[in-house]
C-alpha cells in the first residue's frame, strides 16, 4: 500500500475513534466545570497513541507535548482547526474539538514534565 493511502486511513480511523470516544451533549456539558488538568487528561487519551503516555512521544516525527507552554498548545490546537496550520493528522484531529477542550487539553499537557 502506498503512503498516502496508508495516511488516509490513518486519519479516518481516528477521526472514527475520536468520534466513537465522544460524549453525548448533556454529557459534554458536565465535563466544561472541573480541574482543567483532570479534564484535559480524560480527552488527551487519544493524542497519546502518537504523542506518547502523558505526551512524551517514543517516536521523532511525532513531537512530544509534556511540559510545552499553554498558550502555544492553544495556539497550535486552533491554528490546525482552523487550517492554517495543515497536517492532515492533526486537522482531523481537532476538527470536533471546542475552545474549552483545547483548553483543557493544554492544561494537562502543560503539566507535565518533559
Amino acid at each position: 500500500m502506498s503512503k498516502p493511502i496508508i495516511h488516509a486511513l490513518l486519519v479516518v480511523a481516528f477521526s472514527l475513534m475520536l468520534t466513537a470516544c465522544g460524549k453525548p451533549p448533556e454529557e459534554a456539558h458536565e465535563e466544561q466545570a472541573g480541574d482543567p488538568v483532570a479534564l484535559g487528561e480524560r480527552k488527551a487519551r487519544v493524542c497519546m497513541s502518537c504523542h506518547g503516555p502523558g505526551g512524551v512521544s517514543r517516536v521523532a516525527s511525532y513531537p512530544s507535548l509534556a511540559g510545552l507552554q499553554y498558550d502555544y498548545i492553544v495556539t497550535q490546537l486552533r491554528a490546525f482547526k482552523s487550517g492554517s496550520r495543515e497536517n492532515p493528522m492533526m486537522n482531523a484531529m481537532v476538527a470536533s474539538l471546542s475552545d474549552t477542550d483545547m483548553q483543557h487539553l493544554a492544561a494537562y499537557f502543560a503539566a507535565q514534565g518533559q
